[in-house]
């Protein structure tokens, strides 16, 4: 027991320096007083967390959440066909696979930046639509929560289909038979059999693509224009430009304990299925 904790210390020192002193700071600032110049000062108040309940402030936590469920929910229905199909590919897996990953040899602010001249008045979907005659003057396609949507699934797409991919990749296709013998058409053998059987796939996929999607600012910020203000950007303003650090540590220690109680919500239902 002696040696397993000495193998242990390091990453137990690992996670007291770089989360738990830095969310000890940061839950220490939310509880100050806002400098007359920015920063904080004396005295300690829990004034920040009342300005929480402004109807300004609710409404971005709400959007916040609906984009980032819709944002969820659309890499879901694009992910899941498309790690049937690579599971199911008899050749050439290996290329899909690498084709998936592709975005991430490219760095997440410069593709941010390509669609910005993709959905710009002068940009390349504009140009062609008017160039067909399709449409007569350019379409509002950026700043704007499409845009930001748009961003956040082509961002996180690939965090749903690896997980996805995985768990069908590991799928036994006797149960698949067993119920097509059974009579069962496709498509019922999908949704009763291939999809529960895939669902640790799909609550991992949806983790990993909701909490990024829920703290999200650069997207927003880019595509949206200053004009769709999610959570993250509220943060970032308050450390920023409004200086107003208390606030924007309880927005923070906020989105924090949201993320916090949804992963173990979503744990609790792994382990216990009858919940």
């Amino acid at each position: 027991m002696k040696l397993r904790s000495w193998f242990l210390l390091p990453a137990w020192l690992w996670l007291v320096v770089l989360f738990a002193a830095p969310f000890a700071i940061v839950l220490a600032y939310s509880f100050l007083t806002r400098g007359v110049y920015g920063g904080i000062e004396m005295p300690w108040t829990a004034e920040s967390y009342g300005r929480l309940f402004d109807p300004l402030y609710l409404e971005i936590l709400l959007r916040s959440f609906a984009i980032a469920l819709a944002a969820t929910a659309l890499c879901l229905v694009l992910a899941f066909p498309a790690a049937l199909f690579i599971a199911r590919a008899p050749r050439h897996k290996n290329l899909y696979l690498q084709l998936v990953m592709l975005p991430f040899w490219t760095s997440f602010l410069v593709r941010t930046y390509a669609w910005l001249f993709l959905l710009r008045d002068t940009g390349l979907v504009n140009t062609v639509l008017q160039a067909l005659g399709i449409i007569h003057a350019p379409l509002p396609l950026l700043y704007n929560d499409g845009a930001v949507l748009l961003g956040l699934v082509y961002g996180y797409l690939p965090f749903m289909v690896l997980p996805i991919y995985a768990t069908l990749e590991r799928l036994d296709p006797t149960l698949v038979e067993a119920a097509s013998d059974l009579g069962a058409r496709p498509l019922a053998a999908l949704f009763r059999v291939i999809v529960p059987l895939t669902k640790p796939g799909i609550v991992a996929g949806s983790v990993l693509v909701f909490i990024p999607c829920l703290g999200a600012y650069l997207t927003p910020d880019l595509l949206g224009g200053g004009r769709t203000v999610l959570v993250g950007n509220l943060v970032q303003n308050q450390f920023t430009t409004g200086r107003d650090w208390p606030f924007g540590s309880t927005v923070s220690i906020l989105l924090m304990f949201a993320v916090t109680l949804i992963v173990w919500a979503l744990l609790r239902r792994q382990e216990d299925p009858l919940v």
